[in-house]
């Protein structure tokens, strides 16, 4: 398969990210002073552009307000090379996520408004139906409602799928929709959205292998449990791999989830096998959390290799 022919239909969240960040240690309760951003995220959105980046025909199945927020949202996800024309425009406000971020970049909080991703229903994914019938992966971000999740697994067919949890309260959203006839591919959940997956729980490593094994008995293929600084754990049909995290300066965490994964779904499109494009995906990782950017405007699929090339 080479990228030239690779399709992913990514269907998920589109709003923009307010990112406030503290100059000095922050304290609870009380004014910090700092700096404020405004860029384009949401987690399918970002996904969608770090693998359109990495050179793979990527179309968003969204939904944004019909309002300057929106535009600016649809411009900048098509300059960057993502297919927008199943991006829906509503009449209501376009979603935001506002994080605050300490002074060594962790995140402190963040409150999301997510009301146009809430509604992105099944009528958008229909309209999508081709796409998604021959994509060769069809990404769900997890803060999409169950029943548009289980509407694109349907319309994906035989297609293989790739799901983000997105966090513990989504994970028990998605917990329905595993063990069904869908053929899901990856599924990368942290510690606790994994128990939130599976019911099971998390705290050793015993019990982490024992959730994983839950997951490929309902047809999971690969179990990527993400473990910050500690790195990530890739479990499969031949066994589980612990892979370290690469050192990095730690600038900024948003977004760094959504390269991880858009980077392995370049690197099996790409013909890596996925211990090799999930050593991609930390790479991806390393240099989202470098920058001050939710996705790097410099991202190629060449410094992925140079990135990843001392960790292998």
């Amino acid at each position: 398969m080479t990228e030239a022919k690779a399709l992913v239909v990514v269907v998920g969240g589109a709003n923009v990210d307010v990112k406030a960040r503290s100059s000095v240690r922050a304290v609870a309760r009380t004014s910090n002073p700092g700096s404020a951003r405004l860029s384009s995220g949401g987690v399918g959105r970002n996904i969608a552009e770090n693998l359109a980046r990495l050179g793979i025909a990527t179309h968003l199945v969204s939904a944004v307000g019909n309002d300057p927020l929106g535009d600016q949202l649809v411009r900048s996800t098509a300059e960057a090379g993502v297919g927008v024309e199943h991006v829906a425009r509503l009449d209501r406000p376009t979603g935001s996520y506002t994080a605050v971020l300490d002074a060594d970049g962790e995140l402190l909080v963040a409150v999301a408004d997510m009301a146009a991703v809430d509604a992105i229903d099944e009528s958008h994914v229909q309209a999508a139906g081709d796409l998604l019938s021959r994509a060769d992966l069809v990404v769900l971000d997890g803060n999409l409602a169950p029943e548009t999740m289980a509407a694109a697994a349907r319309a994906a067919g035989d297609r293989p799928l790739v799901l983000d949890p997105v966090s513990v309260p989504k994970a028990e959203r998605c917990r329905a929709l595993l063990g069904g006839r869908q053929p899901w591919h990856l599924v990368t959940p942290d510690h606790l959205e994994l128990a939130a997956l599976t019911g099971l729980p998390t705290t050793y490593e015993r019990q982490v292998a024992t959730a994983c094994a839950r997951l490929h008995e309902q047809g999971v293929t690969w179990v990527w449990v993400r473990e910050g600084e500690r790195g990530s754990l890739l479990s499969g049909p031949d066994g589980a791999t612990h892979l370290p995290a690469i050192p990095t300066r730690v600038v900024d965490v948003t977004g760094a989830g959504d390269a991880m994964l858009a980077a392995w779904c370049h690197g099996v499109l790409t013909g890596r096998s996925p211990l090799e494009a999930a050593r991609l995906g930390h790479a991806a990782a390393a240099l989202t959390i470098a920058s001050d950017d939710t996705v790097r405007t410099d991202l190629t699929p060449a410094l992925l290799e140079k990135t990843s090339g001392g960790f292998a």
